[in-house]
């Protein structure tokens, strides 16, 4: 007998093909299915209206959580300069994660040297506004500042010593990040 290569290779798959067909393995599965689920309840829906916004300036301090009373934050001054004993700033001493407590609110503040814009990238979690919407950080001398995505500065801090930075949002809420 004289058979192709062509030839074997069809009655070969037309075997397999067939075999496989009559299997019965996956009928068993047929009778495993679960029940549909039923449709959430649906429940009545109210609605209220929310107070008016406050104006910029006239925010009210008691709806603010203060901070713990083990908590403290050295004060900026007015001038908006490096408080006594700051000391100069590398990015390298401020790359990593940070814990921040944001008038009294804690969350996590990450500061990897990934070079964005004219600093490096940013990335909060869980923070309370306005630094939930920090994009970016930089140092310059004594400062770090912390921006916004359009670049706007949310907050200036300073060390305090060791691994520790304190100052105020852009609103005038006190933060402070530690390690």
């Amino acid at each position: 007998m004289n058979f192709s290569k062509s030839g074997l290779v069809a009655v070969s798959l037309a075997a397999l093909v067939a075999s496989g067909c009559s299997t019965s393995r996956f009928s068993s599965m047929d009778d495993q299915r679960p029940a549909p689920l039923q449709p959430a309840p649906a429940g009545q829906v109210s609605s209220n209206q929310l107070p008016p916004p406050a104006s910029p300036g006239t925010t009210d301090p008691s709806q603010f959580p203060t901070a713990p009373a083990n908590t403290q934050v050295a004060s900026l001054p007015p001038d908006g300069s490096a408080p006594a004993g700051a000391s100069d700033l590398s990015a390298a001493s401020v790359a990593g994660v940070w814990n921040a407590s944001v008038s009294g609110q804690s969350c996590k503040i990450a500061t990897p040297q990934t070079k964005f814009g004219a600093g490096f990238r940013a990335g909060p979690l869980h923070c309370p506004a306005p630094i939930d919407g920090i994009k970016s950080w930089n140092v310059a001398g004594k400062q770090l500042t912390l921006y916004d995505e359009n670049g706007g500065s949310l907050a200036r801090l300073y060390s305090s010593g060791g691994s520790k930075f304190d100052g105020q949002t852009s609103n005038g809420q006190p933060i402070s990040l530690t390690r």
